[in-house]
C-alpha cells in the first residue's frame, strides 16, 4: 500500500464524509461533487469528449487519443441514485478508455428524487439497447460505482432473462446492491468507512423508491436472477460499509453459475479508482480491470 492511501483517508474522514452527512438535499450534494470533480480528477491529454444523443436521452461520449479496438464501455456513475453526473466520472473512465482503447458513453439517467425507481433503470436498459444500433453485443462491456454498479448489475440481470444479446461482461466498483441494508458491514464498518454516513443511507434509498419495495430485484439486484450472465468483475474495500453488498452479490452470481472475478482490497475508500490522479492503487486497479474487460471482449463467442 502507498503513502498517499492513509492521507486520503484521513482527508476524507475530515471533509467528505461531514459533508454528505450534514447535506441540506440532493442539489448541495450535486453542485459540490461536480465542482470538486473538475478541481481533483483530470483525463489523460487527448482525450475527447462530447455529449451526444443516446436512447431516450444523452450521454457523454468519451473517446480516448488512440483507440486499437472496438471495445465500447457503457457507464452508470454512482451518487446514491439522487446526486452525480456523467462529468463527475469522466476523467476515470477516460483513463480507463485509454487502457482498454476503445471509447465509453456515460449516459445521463434520471435522478431522484424527481424521477423514482424504476425511471433510472428503465433509462440505462434503454441506453443498452441504443447502443447495439451501433456495436455488437460481445463488444460492450458495461459498468459502474456504488448505485451506478447496483444499475448496471440490475441492466444484466432483466438483459439475462430477456432474448436480448448480452454484453460482454460487467465491472462494479463498491455497488450498492442491497437497499435493505440487511448486510453485517452496514453497521459494522458505519466507524471505520472513511468517506459513507450509514445514517443518511435510508433517506436516499427512500428518495428513490419512492413506494417500491426495497427488495425489488431491479432496486436491490442481490435478490435478481443472473442465469445465464456473462462475467461479473467486482472490486470492494474492506472497510467500506458496502463490504457485504458486494460480498454477498459474489456469492449470488457464482452460485447461478456466473462466472465471477471479486477483489476485495484493504483499507482503501469507496470507489477509490475515481482517485487516479493521485492514488497509486486507483491506477492498479483500473490497469487490472482494462486487461479483463480485454479479455472479456477478445473471448466472447460471436454468435451468443
Amino acid at each position: 500500500m502507498s503513502w498517499l492511501r492513509p492521507v486520503l483517508n484521513h482527508y476524507l474522514r475530515l471533509t467528505e464524509k461531514p459533508h454528505i452527512r450534514r447535506a441540506a438535499g440532493p442539489e448541495v450534494l450535486r453542485r459540490s461533487f461536480l465542482t470538486k470533480s473538475r478541481v481533483f480528477f483530470h483525463p489523460p491529454f487527448g482525450t475527447r469528449m462530447a455529449t451526444r444523443p443516446l436512447g431516450p436521452g444523452e450521454a457523454l461520449h468519451i473517446t480516448p487519443p488512440r483507440t486499437a479496438r472496438d471495445t465500447v464501455l457503457l457507464y452508470f456513475h454512482g451518487g446514491g441514485y439522487v446526486f452525480g453526473a456523467p462529468e463527475t466520472h469522466s476523467a476515470m473512465l477516460a483513463y480507463l478508455a485509454r487502457r482498454v482503447g476503445g471509447p465509453a458513453f456515460l449516459p445521463r439517467y434520471p435522478l431522484a428524487p424527481e424521477h423514482p425507481y424504476p425511471a433510472a433503470l428503465d433509462f440505462a436498459e434503454a441506453a443498452y439497447h441504443a447502443l447495439l444500433t451501433e456495436h455488437a453485443a460481445k463488444r460492450i462491456v458495461i459498468g459502474g460505482d456504488s448505485a451506478g454498479g447496483g444499475l448496471a448489475l440490475a441492466v444484466l440481470a432483466r438483459l439475462s432473462q430477456s432474448d436480448t444479446p448480452l454484453p460482454a461482461g460487467v465491472f462494479a466498483f463498491s455497488p450498492l446492491t442491497d437497499l435493505t441494508f440487511s448486510g453485517a458491514s452496514f453497521r459494522g464498518n458505519a466507524e471505520r468507512d472513511v468517506e459513507l454516513p450509514a445514517e443518511r443511507a435510508h433517506e436516499m434509498a427512500e428518495m428513490y423508491l419512492n413506494s417500491a419495495d426495497a427488495d425489488d430485484p431491479g432496486a436491490s439486484p442481490l435478490f435478481a436472477d443472473f442465469t445465464g450472465a456473462p462475467p461479473v468483475w467486482i472490486t470492494v474495500g474492506d472497510t467500506e460499509i458496502l463490504l457485504d453488498d458486494s460480498r454477498r452479490m459474489a456469492g449470488r452470481l457464482r452460485a447461478q453459475g456466473v462466472d465471477v472475478t471479486y477483489v476485495e482490497e484493504r483499507d482503501l475508500p469507496h470507489v477509490w479508482p475515481i482517485f487516479h490522479n493521485t492514488l497509486p492503487e486507483a491506477r492498479a486497479t483500473l490497469a487490472a480491470l482494462a486487461q479483463w474487460i480485454s479479455a472479456q471482449a477478445n473471448s466472447s463467442d460471436p454468435t451468443r
